[in-house]
């Protein structure tokens, strides 16, 4: 609202309207206050007639919860039920890599189809992994047809032969004092490449280069429908809302309540994806990312309903670049982990670590430096993929340097 003032002077008068910007939140986080007055100096001589108009300061109020519970008309307006279904899959898939029970086509069903799980509502949810594995618009199309491979190589050449001897060239069981482990003829443990991938191709790259950047966001009419609260059909949020909580769902879908007061300092680790490594990784290289990233998703969705869309993106920007270094992280611990197990000569546990490895390794590809650019490219990650991709050969100087480069790139 601005007041109009019709001046009329004989004698020189100068008149100046102040600005301020100020910025407050409350001790316990909970309501934040953003005022903000519009600067202008106005010169008035003596023969002017001038017309003044003189802005009124206006105050936006942003609640903040201390947990992530948002409502309208006092029904809850957070939902992401698809996000829970697909982490559920993903549990359900890599259990099935992990026996020799189940079909290469019952597998691909499972993936592709979104059928063939043991849990009934998971048939009939309508979601997939499949379609959202290396997705966003900055996943190359080269990596799904990759995951596919998995699957193919495990029930066509693992399962036949669960009981033979592995060695180089020759898939089967692997055995030493730490492990069992059943592999493929380069020594991959599948189930394991599969999931560390599956954690980057699909939840990473579906929070931070997907639902919490602009192209979902703002796309169409949402920032518009955004500010005049205007609601998905049927539904009780606006599709800004729903998508920033989708991108919620894919890292805390699977916690028995995503409400919890305390679920930024003590996430579960639930499941076999994000929320797992994102929990160990809390609590031993990264301590307080759990909090930063929690925080930044609670209020980056407390903006969205106060309409500051900067602000908004500058929660994005943490949630990406924090969970971007927990991929890093994982691949740097696993490469030193193989290391560690191989001097020991437990070739089997060397294996493990270094399939989980080579999982991370495939995910940096989906990071986010904070500018939707990715720490590596898909050319570089094929690469470092490509120079370790037989375990049974490939040299610690080889690892050392994959190792080190992500440390470097990625500043951890």
């Amino acid at each position: 609202m601005k007041i109009i003032k019709k001046i009329n002077h004989k004698p020189i008068l100068f008149l100046l309207l102040t600005s301020i910007f100020f910025m407050s939140c409350s001790k316990d986080d909970d309501i934040e206050y953003i005022t903000q007055t519009v600067t202008e100096t106005v010169v008035v001589t003596e023969t002017q007639t001038v017309t003044v108009e003189v802005p009124v300061t206006q105050t936006v109020t942003v609640e903040i919860p201390y947990s992530y519970e948002f409502a309208r008309a006092g029904k809850p307006t957070v939902s992401f039920s698809g996000q829970t279904a697909r982490l559920n899959m993903a549990d359900e898939l890599y259990s099935a890599l992990n026996t020799n029970t189940f079909s290469k086509a019952k597998m691909l069903e499972m993936f592709n189809d979104g059928t063939g799980f043991a849990d009934a509502a998971l048939n009939s949810s309508g979601k997939k992994m499949g379609n959202k594995t290396a997705a966003s618009p900055l996943a190359s199309a080269t990596v799904k047809p990759q995951f596919d491979a998995m699957i193919a190589d495990f029930a066509d050449n693992v399962i036949p032969n669960w009981a033979t001897d592995a060695s180089n060239g020759q898939a089967g069981v692997l055995t030493d004092v730490a492990r069992t482990i059943h592999v493929n003829a380069k020594g991959h443990e599948i189930d394991q490449t599969f999931i560390k991938g599956i954690i980057g191709a699909m939840t990473l790259d579906q929070i931070v280069n997907n639902y919490i950047t602009p192209y979902q966001l703002d796309s169409g009419t949402r920032t518009v429908d955004n500010t005049n609260k205007t609601l998905s059909t049927g539904k009780d949020y606006t599709d800004m809302e729903h998508k920033w909580d989708e991108g919620f769902g894919y890292l805390y879908g699977q916690e028995v309540d995503a409400t919890r007061l305390d679920l930024g300092t003590t996430p579960t680790g639930n499941g076999t994806t994000l929320n797992k490594y994102f929990k160990k990784v809390n609590a031993s290289s990264h301590p307080g990312m759990a909090i930063q990233v929690f925080d930044a998703f609670r209020r980056g969705r407390a903006y969205i309903v106060a309409n500051q869309y900067d602000k908004r993106d500058e929660q994005a920007e943490i949630i990406k670049k924090e969970l971007s270094k927990l991929i890093a992280q994982k691949a740097v611990d696993y490469i030193n982990g193989y290391m560690s197990k191989i001097a020991d000569g437990n070739t089997a546990d060397a294996f493990h670590a270094l399939s989980e490895g080579y999982g991370f390794v495939m995910s940096l590809q989906f990071t986010n430096d904070g500018t939707d650019t990715p720490y590596f490219s898909n050319s570089e990650v094929n690469a470092f993929l490509a120079s370790m991709d037989n375990f049974w050969t490939v040299e610690n100087s080889t690892l050392e340097s994959i190792r080190d480069e992500v440390k470097a790139k990625a500043g951890i």
